[in-house]
């Protein structure tokens, strides 16, 4: 029954100029659906560990020590003023090719396969940018919020993780919401080093069928459906986490 209701489908749309016959190749269609669910990981796995790498960043870059603040800042300067594609290939072309010779010399196999690449360059990519907006959200804490935090004897951890980080969240969070829809649609790189995300398998079919068109359109449907929802779930953290007498 559902293989009918799918062929009628196709060819309604066939007659509206738009080719997805792959669907009803029971391989294509699969491939297709482990894209997709591939594409969905990745954003799951990035988004918290972007999020952990800003958290850490930021720490350090407003910590008042330089031999901790000037080896982030370096690193932020670094990594958000250089392409994502190419800190990927550098990634994986280079520093995974090193860890696997290492690893071969002890006759072992390595276990950074492509897909942990992506989550790693992508998270530390979006987590610099994570970390300035975190950083301008701690140094909009008002002093006097800072000295009244001290005269309780807080220490500089609890002052951090206690006093600023959560009030740095409120300020920060319309920012961090940008970034996540940012970093959401940068999991499509994932594809430059072959990893099977729905990018990836859309390639691998149209290059069979040149139905480029149509795949297109079910990529940016899924991408903007996934943005959709980081957003509606941002807007409403925002309404949540709204302190009153801000933004009123």
């Amino acid at each position: 029954m559902s293989g009918e209701w799918l062929a009628e489908v196709v060819q309604t749309l066939q007659g509206l100029g738009l080719n997805y016959a792959f669907v009803l190749n029971p391989g294509e269609r699969g491939a297709f659906i482990r894209g997709m669910g591939v594409t969905l990981q990745l954003c799951l796995l990035t988004v918290p560990c972007s999020l952990l790498a800003g958290v850490v960043l930021a720490a350090l870059l407003t910590s008042g020590r330089p031999w901790l603040e000037r080896p982030a800042r370096a690193l932020v300067e670094v990594t958000r003023n250089t392409p994502t594609l190419v800190q990927l290939y550098c990634a994986f072309l280079v520093v995974n090719m090193l860890i696997t010779q290492r690893f071969q010399l002890h006759g072992q196999t390595n276990p950074l396969t492509p897909f942990v690449w992506v989550v790693v360059v992508v998270s530390l990519h979006k987590g610099v940018f994570h970390a300035e907006a975190l950083r301008a959200g701690i140094e909009a804490v008002p002093r006097t919020t800072l000295e009244a935090a001290r005269s309780l004897g807080f220490s500089r951890r609890q002052l951090l993780l206690q006093v600023e980080l959560p009030l740095a969240l409120r300020f920060a969070l319309p920012s961090l919401v940008n970034n996540l829809v940012d970093l959401v649609k940068m999991t499509a790189v994932a594809s430059a080093i072959a990893v099977g995300d729905v990018t990836y398998e859309s390639i691998m079919i149209w290059s069979q069928r040149d139905n480029v068109l149509e795949l297109l359109l079910l990529i940016l449907l899924w991408f903007g459906l996934l943005t959709w929802g980081v957003s509606v779930l941002g807007r409403r953290l925002e309404a949540h986490l709204r302190m009153p007498g801000y933004g009123q």
